[in-house]
């Protein structure tokens, strides 16, 4: 049986990401006490093969959880756990958006509710596979991002996420690898290339013809092939590369661009993320 453990930040789109595990399949099972799980897989393994489990703050002890999911891997299960971040400020709007209460939040209030979480959350977070990052996320995306991740397990053995992000708004919280773009020659200080982003040919055609570019670009690349040779040996599954450029529109985006087509082979898969490409 294929088990996935989704767990992090309460507001940072669990509900989206179980969601999005049911439609590749996985039977979901969200809220269940960490001491009752290996009993419920046990019941419905002669039934199903994909199982998605949401665990969280609400179960009460953390404890517990970190001990269930150690004495499940330890079994040498097919496991992937996954946990679910976003920055503070992201997570604030959102429950002032819905307008609901954090699971945690007293007299102290959200803020603090949320500092608390991420605090209780460190251990968990430190041991997980996959981390994802949603605070530049649409739902839309992140269904993708889980759906790139989980959907073609029979054939991809490990899954690349390639971020491009601007230096300006920080460097993603999920990443594995991160590489700096900002030496390259910069298309916005061109006028006819400024309004444009490194998925457009010109911008790329600049950045590309750059000595330096086609030297870092294949740089990244082994060292990425290098990380991924580790991962098929040991088992893991997935990466997040991130590349930085002062404001994440067009030296960044064109290096993801090339270095996806550069890392296909068969037991890998791409998915490409411009976090700040179409941010002002």
């Amino acid at each position: 049986m294929r088990i996935v453990f989704l767990t992090g930040m309460s507001g940072a789109g669990r509900s989206t990401a179980a969601k999005a595990l049911e439609d590749e399949g996985f039977h979901v099972m969200d809220n269940l006490p960490p001491s009752l799980v290996p009993e419920a897989l046990t019941a419905l393994t002669p039934r199903i093969n994909k199982a998605a489990i949401v665990l969280d703050i609400r179960a009460g002890s953390l404890t517990e959880m970190e001990k269930t999911l150690a004495d499940l891997k330890s079994r040498n299960l097919d496991i992937a756990t996954v946990f679910l971040d976003a920055d503070n400020s992201e997570l604030v709007q959102r429950f002032e958006g819905s307008r609901r209460p954090h699971p945690l939040q007293k007299q102290s209030g959200l803020l603090a509710a949320i500092e608390q979480e991420r605090e209780l959350l460190g251990n968990v977070r430190g041991s997980v596979d996959l981390i994802i990052d949603t605070t530049a996320l649409s739902p839309h995306d992140l269904r993708r991002r889980v759906s790139s991740a989980f959907g073609n397990e029979e054939r991809v053995q490990v899954v690349i996420s390639l971020v491009s992000f601007g230096f300006k708004r920080g460097v993603p919280i999920d990443a594995d690898l991160v590489f700096d773009a900002r030496f390259l020659p910069n298309p916005h200080w061109e006028s006819e290339l400024r309004a444009l982003d490194g998925r457009d040919a010109p911008v790329n055609d600049f950045i590309m013809n750059s000595p330096n570019s086609a030297k870092y670009l294949a740089a990244i690349q082994e060292v990425v092939n290098i990380v991924t040779e580790g991962y098929l040996r040991d088992g893991k599954r997935y990466l997040t590369v991130a590349v930085g450029c002062t404001g994440g529109r067009h030296r960044s985006v064109a290096l993801v661009e090339n270095l996806s087509s550069r890392l296909v082979k068969p037991e890998v898969e791409t998915f490409i993320h411009h976090r700040d490409c179409d941010r002002e």
